[in-house]
């Protein structure tokens, strides 16, 4: 079964499409960082981050088009994360999504420059007065910041430092949980939160949608350990085992296979019922739900 309905496949198609519009061009003297970033955007997997703030959008009753600027510098800021990711001082990673990552097909500098440039183009992007017109000012400040806080230090690049500081180390449940509530979970509560700050939801509704974001964001991590090492390289598009070479806790290191599972379908039930908040119109976001547990690759 497909991943995503006929809906939210054709929200990944017109991010596909889009994307490239907000990539700087590759004739200029700067033109091997600028084909870096395209070529980190490129193939993007699922997308879902950015089909998670359209699919909010148009839940909570606005444009789910109006949004693709915010959606695209989304992904920007994602594909930034995987980049570093990658590089040899953090996961040392020869492959992303199927292909070599960044820093093997262009150089660990140009990499690094790489990464950095997508995150600032982001935030060029979604601070830019001609983007997303439409929409009110004061709606597009909120979902920047949003976004802002969820990727900066009290976020993502918070959890990334938790989780090289606890490789080598016995860290327990709680503290993997804050870990990947930064790391994985952040920039997914953000995605549906500020989707649905854009179609201008009211404030009930921004939190329903952030307790969803956070809860699949910690459901979709678990699934992740159980995948590395469940899965092979060739269904996943990048090495399994990674993990255990750096001696990482993970919530399958800590609980085993079968607890690991099981706290995978106690989140997915959580998710569930955060959705409750939007009544039968979540219905599409129900079954992705369920189709992001069951997943494989």
């Amino acid at each position: 079964m497909a991943l995503y309905s006929e809906k939210m496949q054709a929200y990944q198609s017109l991010i596909e499409e889009s994307l490239p519009k907000y990539l700087p061009a590759t004739d200029t003297p700067w033109a091997t960082t600028a084909r870096a970033m395209a070529y980190a955007c490129e193939g993007g997997g699922k997308r879902l981050r950015p089909v998670l703030m359209m699919a909010f959008a148009d839940l909570c009753g606005g444009d789910a088009k109006s949004v693709l600027p915010f959606a695209c510098a989304l992904e920007m800021i994602h594909s930034s994360s995987l980049v570093h990711d990658d590089l040899p001082c953090m996961d040392n990673s020869p492959l992303r999504r199927g292909k070599p990552s960044v820093h093997v097909e262009f150089g660990e500098d140009m990499a690094l420059l790489a990464g950095d440039s997508l995150l600032n183009r982001a935030y060029e992007v979604m601070l830019d007065p001609a983007s997303a017109p439409e929409i009110p000012v004061d709606a597009r400040l909120r979902a920047a910041f949003v976004i802002a806080q969820a990727t900066g230090i009290d976020g993502m690049m918070g959890g990334q430092t938790m989780d090289l500081e606890s490789e080598h180390k016995r860290i327990d449940a709680e503290t993997l949980e804050t870990l990947q509530r930064g790391k994985t979970a952040a920039l997914l509560r953000a995605a549906c939160a500020a989707g649905a700050i854009l179609a201008g939801a009211d404030d009930a509704r921004v939190a329903a949608a952030s307790d969803y974001g956070e809860t699949l964001g910690l459901c979709f991590q678990i699934v992740d350990d159980l995948l590395d090492v469940t899965a092979t390289a060739e269904q996943l598009g990048k090495p399994v085992g990674l993990d255990a070479g750096h001696d990482k806790a993970t919530y399958v290191t800590l609980l085993g296979l079968t607890a690991a599972r099981e706290m995978a379908d106690r989140r997915e039930q959580e998710a569930q019922r955060a959705l409750d908040a939007f009544g039968e119109a979540a219905e599409e976001l129900r079954r992705l739900t369920e189709q992001l547990l069951s997943r494989t690759c």
